[in-house]
């Protein structure tokens, strides 16, 4: 069977589907090992898979990534911070460790990388290494047929689509042109290894040309003309920590199980980490809305006090939690936006930046979800979407049709279905 190489930097958005992929591969009989942010060698190594680390450490569990996360959470400036202030600095060492992973153990037979991994083309390219990217969300592909939602500027998208895919594909070619010096040290390291100027790291250069995996469901998106030729929508493949499970606290169980389907509001694991007033607020909204409530809070206080039948916790899976719930309030992060469609709940999204308004788009025009700006966040604008999204019987419809439509994906077996027709 073939050794394969695993690598991501980001967030348990990013890991998990990752992890979902290697117990999948691992099943089918494949050696595999997972490069990444160091904070989360322990997760992995429990898991039995091996482990390289790699620059920088961009995991929100690193203690120096938390404090900038409100700064990369910034809707207008936060992904030039993340690519200029903290991603590329690292560029060198980010490919140092990547070559360490591919070449230091017996050699892999397949590289597996997400977008922010900016050497591995370039170790794929200069040592002839067979080699797939994968994305998780519809927007990282730019498609001038399916506009996406850019988060500095969200209502363009709908001139876009308007305008049509003509006047888009110039709007792109402006962002190609402003984000072109972000990534001058990628184009550095290429001509440093003597390797021929590139696609544009950050919009083409960051898809593979053997295989593109786009790990989100149908329901997102379809295949644009304009998409990498070689893609494969997987659906999601979705992780929830099922090899490290733990029961629901006890006293999560016995709220779920004394009363009515509760909200649940929750902010992923980023954006929990510049949190506001988002849980005060959504406990107040619950207050008003005579509703009962969990809050995911993470490692923030909960607010205290608490209104009768609001309840607190800190990490609760998404998997265990969102089928009991009534309705998810939540910022848009694609891995969140699976879970609750998946358990065919309705949501009102509050993004905050990257993917997060476009996912946000995606499920108000399929009718299954709601959209509040973080700005205009208050306990009486969110109870005010919340009962139009609860008293309206098309959105719980339509969450139980598409919900059918994502627990019918094979996500982790497709992707991995594709991963083996590469390895050939």
């Amino acid at each position: 069977m073939s050794r394969i190489l695993l690598a991501t930097i980001g967030s348990l958005g990013d890991l998990h589907p990752l992890i979902a992929l290697g117990v999948e591969l691992r099943r089918r009989g494949h050696t595999v090992r997972f490069c990444s942010s160091a904070t989360y060698r322990s997760r992995i190594e429990a898991l039995g898979f091996g482990f390289d680390p790699l620059h920088p450490d961009a995991s929100p569990e690193n203690e120096a990534m938390a404090h900038l996360v409100k700064e990369i959470m910034d809707p207008r400036k936060g992904a030039e911070r993340l690519l200029r202030k903290f991603i590329m600095p690292h560029l060198a060492a980010t490919y140092a460790d990547l070559l360490r992973a591919v070449t230091g153990h017996p050699a892999i037979d397949l590289l597996v990388s997400g977008e922010l991994v900016y050497p591995a083309p370039l170790i794929a390219e200069k040592l002839g290494v067979r080699w797939a990217s994968y994305t998780t969300a519809p927007m990282s592909f730019f498609s001038v047929h399916d506009p996406p939602v850019l988060p500095p500027f969200p209502k363009l998208a709908q001139v876009f689509r308007w305008l049509g895919p003509g006047v888009t594909r110039l709007g792109i070619q402006a962002i190609k042109l402003v984000t072109r010096k972000w990534s001058e040290p990628v184009r550095d390291l290429r001509a440093k290894l003597g390797l021929p100027p590139g696609r544009d790291p950050i919009c083409e250069g960051k898809f593979s040309p053997q295989l593109v995996l786009a790990l989100f469901s149908r329901v997102l998106a379809d295949p644009q003309p304009d998409w990498p030729a070689n893609t494969v929508i997987t659906g999601f493949p979705f992780y929830d920590g099922e090899a490290e499970r733990d029961p629901l606290p006890a006293e999560l169980t016995q709220f779920l199980e004394s009363g009515q389907p509760p909200i649940v509001f929750t902010l992923g694991s980023a954006a929990v980490l510049d949190p506001g007033r988002f849980y005060p607020e959504s406990a107040e909204a619950a207050r008003l809305l005579k509703k009962r409530a969990v809050l995911r809070v993470g490692r923030n206080p909960p607010p205290a006090p608490l209104p009768e039948g609001v309840v607190a916790f800190g990490y609760v899976r998404f998997s265990e939690l969102f089928p009991r719930a009534a309705a998810v309030v939540h910022q848009g992060g694609v891995g969140t936006t699976g879970q609750a469609l998946r358990a065919a709940c309705p949501m009102l999204i509050m993004p905050y930046n990257f993917d997060q308004p476009d996912n946000a788009a995606r499920m108000v025009r399929l009718g299954t979800g709601r959209l509040i700006s973080r700005k205009s966040y208050s306990a009486a604008r969110a109870a005010q979407e919340l009962k139009l999204l609860l008293d309206g019987s098309n959105y719980r419809r339509k969450a139980t049709e598409l919900g059918s439509v994502v627990r019918g994906e094979a996500g982790s077996s497709v992707a991995c279905d594709a991963l083996e027709r590469l390895l050939v």
